[in-house]
C-alpha cells in the first residue's frame, strides 16, 4: 500500500513538470533515468544488474515523460519489462488481500474433514448430499457445497456410486455368511497320525473342532457336520456359503447336511490352498502354539488339547481383524483405574503352553 501511495505521488510530481516544460522535460527525464542508472551500477560493481522496488518505482515513474519510442535507448531494461513493472505497481494499488480486518468465512475444522473422508471411505454409495446430512444429524451443520469441496479436494468423487466396491471391501462384506473347513493331522507318540475336521467362521473368527480319529472316512465325516449344525443352533441361518476343498471326504452327503440349512457349499480350485486362506492360516496357529509344543498320546489326549484351545481361541486370544476381540467378545473389557502388577492373574492352559491374563476384580 505504501509503495504504490509513493508511486502514484511520484506520478503526480513528475508530471507538473511536463505540463508546464513540456519541450524540456524529455531532456531532463532522460538524465534523471541515466543518472539513476549510473547510481544502480555503482551500487553493484560485480554481478548482474539486480533492480530493487525504489528502482522500480523511479523508473516506471519517469516512463510517463519519456516518449515510448525513446524508451529502448533511454531506460535500461527493455519495454515489456517497464511495462510489467507498471502494472504490477497498478495491482498493488488495488490489492486488498492484505488490509482485511476481518477474515471471511472461516475454514471448516480439521475434525469436521476428517469425518467427511471417513463416511465417504466407509460408505461408497453415499453422494456429498447424504454425508451432508448424516453431518448434519451428528451435530456438524456445514453445507453440500463444503462437503463437495472436501471430496474433490482429497481426489474423491463426490456423486453417489463413486466406484465399485474393492475386492477388500467385498470379502469383509460376505465375511459374516462364510465358514471354511478343512482336516488338521496330528501325529502321536507312537508315530499314528490322526485327523480332525476344523470349521471357521470368517466373520467372527470363531473357532470349531468336530471330532478326532484315526480313519476319516466318509460317513464319519458326514456325521461331524450333523454335529457342527446342531452346534450352530440358530446362528446357522446367518451362514450363506460353506468353503472347502476337494477332498474325497467332502461326499455329496456332506454337502446336503448344509445345504438343507441354505447353505451353498463353494470347492476350491485343485491345489490352491490360498482359496481357504483362513482355515489354513488357523491350523497354522494352532501348530506353532499349541501342537509343536506337545506330546500326544492318544485320540482323546488330541481332544483334550483341541478342546481346550479352541475354548481359548474363541474367548480369550485377540484378533487383528477383529480390532483385537475374542470372537465371542462384542467389546473390549472397561480400562482398569489402578494398573498394580500385583493386580496381574495369570492362568496356565495347557500346563502352561498357553497363558492368559487378566485384573482381578
Amino acid at each position: 500500500m505504501i509503495v504504490s501511495l509513493v508511486y502514484q505521488v511520484t506520478r503526480k510530481l513528475l508530471s507538473v513538470p511536463a505540463v508546464l516544460l513540456r519541450r524540456d522535460s524529455t531532456k531532463d527525464a532522460e538524465l534523471l533515468v541515466l543518472r539513476h542508472e549510473n547510481a544502480v551500477l555503482r551500487r553493484q560493481l560485480s554481478g548482474p544488474l539486480r533492480y530493487e522496488l525504489a528502482d522500480r518505482v523511479w523508473f516506471a515513474a519517469l516512463s510517463s515523460l519519456v516518449p515510448r519510442r525513446r524508451w529502448a535507448q533511454v531506460f535500461p531494461v527493455t519495454p515489456a519489462t517497464l511495462l510489467a513493472w507498471h502494472r504490477r505497481l497498478i495491482a498493488r494499488k488495488w490489492d486488498y488481500s492484505k488490509r482485511r480486518s476481518k477474515p471471511g468465512r472461516p475454514p471448516t475444522a480439521s475434525a469436521v474433514k476428517a469425518l467427511v473422508l471417513r463416511l465417504a471411505k466407509e460408505n461408497p454409495g453415499w453422494g456429498c448430499r447424504r454425508i451432508q446430512g448424516e453431518l448434519v444429524r451428528l451435530g456438524h451443520p456445514v453445507g453440500s457445497t463444503t462437503v463437495w469441496e472436501i471430496l474433490t479436494a482429497a481426489g474423491i468423487d463426490p456423486a453417489p456410486h463413486r466406484r465399485g466396491p474393492t475386492w477388500r471391501e467385498f470379502l469383509t462384506a460376505q465375511a459374516e455368511g462364510v465358514m471354511a473347513c478343512d482336516f488338521v493331522h496330528i501325529d502321536l507318540v507312537d508315530l499314528r497320525r490322526v485327523y480332525a475336521p476344523v470349521f471357521l467362521e470368517h466373520g467372527t473368527r470363531r473357532l470349531h473342532i468336530a471330532g478326532v480319529t484315526a480313519h476319516p472316512t466318509g460317513s464319519w465325516t458326514v456325521q461331524q457336520a450333523r454335529n457342527l449344525t446342531v452346534e450352530l443352533g440358530m446362528r446357522v441361518g446367518s451362514l450363506r456359503f460353506l468353503l472347502r476343498d476337494r477332498d474325497a471326504k467332502y461326499t455329496k452327503s456332506f454337502d446336503a447336511v448344509f445345504a438343507a440349512d441354505g447353505i451353498e457349499v463353494l470347492r476350491t480350485a485343485p491345489r490352491a490352498p490360498r482359496m481357504n486362506a483362513h482355515c489354513e492360516r488357523v491350523i497354522g496357529t494352532l501348530r506353532r502354539e499349541v501342537l509343536d509344543h506337545l506330546l500326544v498320546w492318544n485320540e482323546s489326549h488330541v481332544r483334550q488339547v483341541l478342546d481346550a484351545y479352541a475354548r481359548h481361541y474363541n474367548r480369550h486370544r485377540p484378533h487383528q481383524a477383529r480390532g483385537q476381540l475374542p470372537p465371542l467378545a462384542q467389546q473390549h473389557p472397561l480400562p482398569v483405574a489402578n494398573l498394580t502388577p500385583d493386580r496381574l492373574i495369570r492362568t496356565r492352559v495347557l500346563g502352561g503352553v498357553i497363558s492368559e491374563y487378566r485384573y482381578v476384580a
